[in-house]
């Protein structure tokens, strides 16, 4: 049989527990047969349709079990995933179609005529939000998995495009499993887990992630289509680990049902996707019993870092660099000590191949050695812990000095009354940029007594000159805030100053 390096690993399951139910919703289970019969069925469907091994197939359809068959089948047939936001509007979407040029585009049946005169060469199917399709994969033969090899592309995931035009991850077969088998090892999953899947499955998390790690681990998944904090409640007592965003667990903590015998059960709650604030960290441990495990990644990686499973978990932080990855913390061309700020560089298994048709972007980030430049600042402690600071662009230099907004944003949450808080640099007709604070409070706030608390902790030039007080800050479906809004909302800030 052709050897599919991905398909072949992820398929262990079948191979060894073919009828466990992999999907173990009431009412919607699915087994391992059952979800691979489906997939070989679909990828023998996308061959028929004109998918030759190199391909890419878009996908922008709602999250369901069928969704994730078809990943499987797109690599099962020797193609290209590509999965896109389905936030994106037909404008957005039509620049990934022309960039990526697929063969085959799969959406939403409500989003097909606007998306249509943007898939010039591309087949336009549609699957709905309950997986229905008006392709009939069913009634077709399975396909034998075609032959790839570990350098072989998998999937291109396309980043936020915050700095420019956005740009195709190129991921190979090799980058997701060597990651994927990484961390079922490091977070102990084995075929006795329930993980609770809330994740979306257009990003790195939700479908890398989750998926694989789950199917690797012969395990089983509680599927839900998107974050329902009463379902997630639901689901903990037959679960045993969670992976979410902060949001989730901002949102849980809300729930008067969340108790250390409520969450008996589960053994790991994972977070991921934008940083944790120490107090939820703080709050869910006094609430369940458990500490957050905190890891950090990005598209063009997947997964570097983690606190341990075993040992302690720092708030604040994203732990070690993990097992088979190398991290590095760079300023000025060298490579900085414990405790000092630099620009964070990962080498490994699992950093990708390059940007889809931008050579030039690709050796800009991607160094010949292997070396990845990730664009976020950081730094590592004397005892190996990772913190992220920031992303580089997102640092201000006020007056020639740099300030780092976690740094001021870590002492404006402490403060009693503030529930989080974003601090941004936007342009200042003398000092270059001025610091802007953008705080959501719980209650009443005095923004004088706010200045006041953390001038006594801070440099003048560190301090916000601004303050906004806001009902939430904006975030991407990611629940990662979107600081470019927030630079664009109050660019104007300082013009009247």
């Amino acid at each position: 049989m052709p050897q599919n390096h991905l398909i072949d690993a992820l398929s262990q399951g079948l191979r060894e527990t073919p009828e466990k139910h992999f999907v173990v919703n009431k009412g919607a289970q699915r087994s391992y047969a059952a979800l691979f019969d489906g997939a070989a069925r679909m990828a023998g469907r996308l061959v028929a349709l004109g998918l030759a091994p190199g391909d890419r197939v878009a996908v922008q359809v709602e999250k369901s079990v069928e969704a994730l068959q078809l990943y499987l089948a797109t690599v099962m047939a020797g193609g290209v995933f590509l999965p896109l936001n389905t936030a994106y509007t037909a404008d957005e979407v039509a620049y990934f179609l022309g960039d990526a040029t697929p063969r085959i585009l799969v959406c939403d049946p409500a989003r097909k005529d606007a998306l249509a005169p943007h898939a010039a060469g591309a087949r336009v199917l549609t699957m709905d939000a309950n997986g229905a399709t008006d392709f009939d994969w069913a009634g077709q033969g399975p396909l034998t998995p075609v032959a790839r090899g570990p350098q072989d592309l998998a999937a291109i995931l396309y980043t936020s495009g915050t700095t420019g035009r956005s740009k195709g991850a190129m991921l190979s077969h090799a980058n997701l499993l060597s990651n994927s088998e990484t961390l079922r090892d490091y977070w102990r999953f084995t075929s006795d887990d329930v993980l609770i899947h809330a994740l979306p499955i257009f990003h790195t998390h939700g479908l890398f992630v989750a998926t694989n790690v789950a199917l690797l681990a012969g395990a089983a998944i509680h599927f839900l289509p998107k974050f329902d904090a009463d379902a997630i409640v639901h689901a903990m007592p037959g679960a045993t680990a969670l992976m979410g965003v902060p949001t989730f667990y901002t949102r849980l903590l809300a729930d008067p049902r969340l108790t250390p015998e409520h969450a008996a059960n589960m053994r790991l709650f994972i977070s991921g996707s934008a940083p944790l604030l120490a107090s939820t960290h703080r709050e869910w441990e006094a609430r369940t019993g458990h500490r957050i495990l905190e890891r950090y990644g990005m598209t063009e990686t997947n997964m570097n870092t983690s606190n341990p499973y075993e040992g302690e978990r720092r708030a604040g932080t994203v732990g070690f660099p993990l097992p088979a990855v190398e991290l590095r913390v760079m300023a000025n061309g060298a490579e900085v000590g414990p405790d000092e700020i630099g620009v964070i560089e990962v080498r490994g298994p699992n950093v990708f191949q390059g940007y889809w048709q931008m050579p030039e972007k690709t050796a800009e980030e991607l160094r010949p050695d292997g070396w990845f430049i990730t664009g976020d600042q950081g730094m590592v402690d004397a005892d190996g812990y990772v913190t992220i600071v920031g992303r580089a662009k997102d640092m201000i230099i006020t007056g020639g000095f740099n300030v780092y907004p976690k740094e001021v944003e870590s002492l404006i949450d402490a403060q009693p009354g503030v529930k989080e808080s974003a601090v941004i640099g936007v342009p200042h007709p003398d000092m270059g940029e001025g610091v802007v604070a953008v705080v959501v409070a719980e209650g009443e706030l005095a923004v004088d007594a706010l200045q006041a608390a953390i001038g006594e902790k801070l440099a003048r030039f560190k301090q916000p000159r601004i303050w906004h007080l806001v009902d939430a800050l904006p975030r991407n479906t990611m629940g990662k805030v979107q600081k470019k809004v927030l630079r664009y909302t109050y660019s104007d800030a300082f013009k009247a100053k």
